[in-house]
């Protein structure tokens, strides 16, 4: 679908009456940029330590959905979610702040752990930079009873508020436990919201929401995970409309550099990718995707329209090198003649 200057205004300025929701698990990345030319051997031990000279932190995850959303200046971003009582919480909520997010339904739990990437980068002697193994935090026990009460006595008031709702379950552990799952379905049931759902592994527990699984999630929801992905976008998009009519929901499905594929009961269509030089850095870009695509449709905007909108989102992020990056409005207007 070719996408007209004058209709992305139209869709600025509606989106600045609407209010925008994330609800999910929300992380930090936190970037240690060390310069290995001011390295010394350690005294204490065989090693050369990582002399940092540059920290950075930013939202990850959702955390990093709600920042896409903010970026798109809408009335009110609202996040949902849970976190620990540490030194990341506070990452986060400065970051959320500083991005425009509304923080004010984050529910700090004692004892939980705040989800942060923690990414070391080196550089030495040329200007490349190569980034060691992460540092990961992340909660291995089940989101306690009290901060899933807290959750689900929230989701009412949020709902309600809210113009569109967007989903962010990454994580095994996560604020998504069975109960607030369908709580959430209950409530947007009842609301007539739009709810958009990106989940690495249960996107098949959302029904009647609108599905947008990645091309690996979407082929192992469909054929399991001991079943090879295959090559090329057809198999993909193939399994994209089983899993609509199998499920009942419309599936937006990311296909990587061959673009995207939505499915429904009542239409079809492919959406390219916006053709871009190397190199690209492809992290984050679904969660570009889906705060575009959720922020469209929460505006008013047909899937056809919200999915190229969304395409010319994700394509301003993913040259943005060394970062989980954010479109606005005039990074995505600059994309349309390379739509041509």
């Amino acid at each position: 679908m070719r996408i007209e200057a004058e209709r992305i205004d139209t869709l600025e300025r509606n989106l600045r009456g609407k209010t925008v929701g994330l609800i999910g698990d929300c992380c930090v990345d936190i970037y240690w940029h060390a310069d290995m030319r001011l390295s010394e051997l350690s005294r204490e031990t065989p090693h050369y330590p990582l002399p940092v000279t540059e920290e950075r932190f930013s939202l990850g995850a959702g955390g990093n959905v709600a920042a896409n959303m903010a970026a798109l200046r809408p009335g009110r971003v609202l996040m949902l979610s849970a976190v620990g009582a540490d030194w990341r919480a506070s990452l986060l909520r400065q970051a959320a702040e500083r991005a425009g997010v509304d923080t004010s339904l984050i529910i700090e739990t004692p004892g939980r752990v705040t989800n942060a990437y923690c990414k070391p980068m080196r550089r030495g002697i040329s200007e490349l930079v190569y980034e060691d193994p992460r540092l990961d935090f992340e909660n291995h026990t089940p989101l306690p009873d009290a901060a899933e009460e807290k959750l689900i006595a929230a989701l009412p008031g949020f709902v309600r508020e809210s113009d569109v709702i967007a989903v962010s379950d990454q994580f095994r552990f996560g604020v998504l436990t069975p109960r607030v799952r369908e709580s959430l379905l209950g409530e947007v049931k009842k609301a007539g919201k739009p709810l958009i759902v990106d989940s690495r592994s249960r996107i098949t527990a959302y029904p009647g929401a609108i599905l947008k699984p990645n091309e690996v999630e979407c082929w192992r929801a469909v054929y399991g995970e001991n079943v090879p992905l295959p090559g090329g976008p057809e198999p993909i998009s193939a399994a994209a409309a089983v899993m609509s009519e199998r499920l009942g929901s419309p599936v937006f499905c990311t296909l990587g550099a061959n673009g995207s594929f939505y499915a429904s009961k009542n239409a079809s269509f492919s959406v390219p990718a916006v053709p871009l030089p190397p190199p690209l850095d492809i992290c984050g870009a679904g969660d570009t995707t889906l705060a575009a695509f959720a922020s469209a449709l929460g505006a008013g905007e047909d899937p056809a329209f919200a999915a190229a909108f969304a395409s010319l989102a994700s394509a301003v992020t993913v040259q943005k090198l060394g970062q989980t990056g954010t479109a606005s409005f005039d990074e995505i207007r600059a994309l349309l003649p390379l739509c041509d």
